[in-house]
This record gives structure tokens, C-alpha cells and sequence, in this order.
């Protein structure tokens, strides 16, 4: 695997914790280039200085993905540095889940930023990128709430359609040379079930990650994506823990 990862320019965002942590670890390993961001440069350092001690090459930038300039600048890092950008990996997210008579508007409009507006960001700094290569592979993380309503996730699932419908969408238009995956995970060990400031849905949440699998389960699945001959694109992965019924 490694031979077709390695010397591939990455951009990871939300790349600080949870599954962009594991899949910066993971495609290092493999030997590709990367350029994370996420807004807690404290979890970037110290995420940097671990890949640098394996030998791993990476470039960090402090990233906000609802400031389309910050994502710019984080695929212009990828340019300056290393020449070339492989594979945007748009991961940055949040569940704030509670039912919607909470009127938790301020959530909602933060979901919206992050989840949908951060993918679109994220896509229109590296299409441009892309289409003068003549190739590249955007990774655009939804969830299985993106397959199915969930409850008092209303509005968190409906911004993981929207990641679906985006993604197929840029396939449709784009594809050719540019490849398009949507990873769907279900339940898996990271932060994005600290997101719900509703005690009850939190909760909630919190007893239903109990079963919650390794991010790096995410991670193995990108890198599969990503491996593919360059004629062959892998539009969707669904994953979950075995015991997850939905």
C-alpha cells in the first residue's frame, strides 16, 4: 500500500483529534506528505513533532473552515512546500445533536459553517488546484446520519446529506481525472460526540458510543481509497462498529 501513498501531498482539516489525527498518522506511515489544519495549534504541534519523529514530512496551519481564506492558505501551504496537492480531505465537523423545539439556532448555524460551508471551502480552494493537474482526490466525510435520520439529529443529519448530495454532485461534474469519495462512519471514537450541549441528547449520545470502534478503522478506509488505480474511484464507504444496528 504504501507504494502508492507514498510522496502523495495530503491537505487534512479538523486534523487536531479524533479521525484526522488517525488518518495523519496513518497516511504518514505510508509515506505521504501532509498539511494539516485545525484551530487548536497546540494539538497540531505536538501531532507534528510525533509524525517529524517517525521521519514523516508534514506542514501545520492554524485552520478555521468556516473562513474561507483560512482554507486557502491551508492548500497554498500543500503549493509552497511541496508543489503539488494529492488529496483534500475535508473532515472538520460537529454534532451538536438536540431536538429541534430547543431552538438551539446558534448550533444549528455552527453545524451548517462547519459541516456543509467547510466542505465547500474546502473544495473551492483545491478544485482549482486539481483541474490544473489534471488530478486529484477529494475525501469529503458525512456519517450514516447521512443515510438515515436519527433522533434529535435533525439538523446535524441533514448537513450530512448535504456532504453526500455535494460529493456526488462534484463527481458527476468534475470527474474524469478529479475522484470524489464520501466516507460514511457510524460510531467511532472521537470528539464529535462531545458536541451536543442539550444534557439529555448528550447523554444519550455518550451510552451510544459505548460501542464506538478505533478512528484509525476511518483512517485504513481513506488510505483504501485513496490506493486505487487512478482509473478507478471509490465514491462511497459506509462503516460501522459490528453491534451498530443503524
Amino acid at each position: 500500500m504504501n507504494q502508492d501513498i507514498a510522496g502523495k501531498v495530503v491537505v487534512i482539516t479538523g486534523a487536531s483529534s479524533g479521525l484526522g489525527e488517525a488518518t495523519a498518522r496513518q497516511l504518514s506511515s505510508l509515506g505521504a506528505h501532509l498539511v494539516l489544519g485545525a484551530r487548536r495549534q497546540d494539538r497540531l504541534e505536538a501531532l507534528a513533532a510525533d509524525i517529524r519523529g517517525a521521519g514523516g514530512k508534514v506542514e501545520i496551519v492554524v485552520t478555521d473552515v468556516t473562513r474561507k481564506q483560512d482554507v486557502v492558505a491551508l492548500v497554498q501551504t500543500a503549493l509552497t512546500n511541496f508543489g503539488r496537492l494529492d488529496v483534500m480531505i475535508n473532515n472538520a465537523g460537529l454534532m451538536a445533536v438536540a431536538p429541534l423545539a430547543e431552538l438551539k439556532v446558534d448550533e444549528w448555524d455552527s453545524m451548517l459553517d462547519i459541516n456543509v460551508k467547510g466542505v465547500l471551502y474546502g473544495i473551492a480552494a483545491a478544485l482549482p488546484v486539481f483541474q490544473k493537474q489534471e488530478s486529484g482526490h477529494f475525501i469529503n466525510i458525512a456519517s450514516v446520519a447521512g443515510l438515515k435520520m436519527f433522533g434529535n439529529a435533525t439538523v446535524y443529519s441533514a448537513t450530512k446529506f448535504a456532504v453526500r448530495a455535494i460529493s456526488e454532485g462534484l463527481r458527476a461534474e468534475v470527474g474524469g481525472k478529479i475522484r470524489s469519495t464520501v466516507i460514511s462512519p457510524g460510531a467511532v471514537e472521537s470528539e464529535l460526540k462531545h458536541g451536543s450541549s442539550h444534557a439529555e441528547s448528550a447523554s444519550a449520545v455518550h451510552d451510544f458510543y459505548e460501542m464506538a470502534i478505533p478512528s484509525d478503522a476511518v483512517a485504513r478506509a481513506i488510505a483504501y481509497a485513496i490506493i486505487q488505480p487512478a482509473d478507478v474511484d471509490i465514491n462511497e464507504i459506509v462503516l460501522r462498529p459490528t453491534a451498530q444496528e443503524f
